[in-house]
C-alpha cells in the first residue's frame, strides 16, 4: 500500500479557514485552533440569526402597523380582526409598507376594517 502524505490537504484547509476569518481581531484571525473555534461559533449565530431575523421584521411591522392604527383611534387587534373579516389578504409587510408609504392607502384599509367591524 502507498504511503499517503497530507500536506497538501492540510494546507488547503488552513488557507480556507484563515480566509473564512480574514479580519478578525486579535489571535481569532492568526491562530488555527482560535481561528477554528471562532468560525465555528460565527457560523453558529449566523445560522441561528438567519432564524432570528424573520421573527424581527415580523415584530417591526408589528409595531408600525399598531402604531400607524392607534394614530387613527383603531387598536393593532381591532384593525387585523376588521381587515380578516372584511376579506382583505394583506400581510403585515405589506400593511406596514402602506403605512409609511401610502396613508391615503392605509386609511382606506382602515375603513375597510371600521366597515366590518361595525357590521
Amino acid at each position: 500500500m502507498a504511503r499517503v502524505k497530507r500536506g497538501v490537504t492540510k494546507n488547503a484547509r488552513k488557507k480556507r479557514l484563515f480566509k473564512d476569518v480574514k479580519g478578525y481581531r486579535g489571535g481569532r484571525g492568526k491562530r488555527y485552533r482560535m481561528a477554528t473555534e471562532a468560525r465555528n461559533r460565527g457560523w453558529a449565530y449566523a445560522f441561528k440569526h438567519r432564524k432570528r431575523k424573520k421573527r424581527d421584521f415580523r415584530r417591526l411591522w408589528i409595531v408600525r402597523i399598531g402604531a400607524a392604527a392607534e394614530a387613527r383611534g383603531l387598536t393593532y387587534s381591532r384593525l387585523m380582526s376588521g381587515l380578516k373579516k372584511a376579506g382583505v389578504e394583506l400581510d403585515r409587510k405589506i400593511l406596514a409598507d402602506l403605512a409609511l408609504a401610502d396613508p391615503p392607502a392605509f386609511d382606506s384599509l382602515i375603513g375597510r376594517a371600521r366597515a366590518a367591524l361595525g357590521a
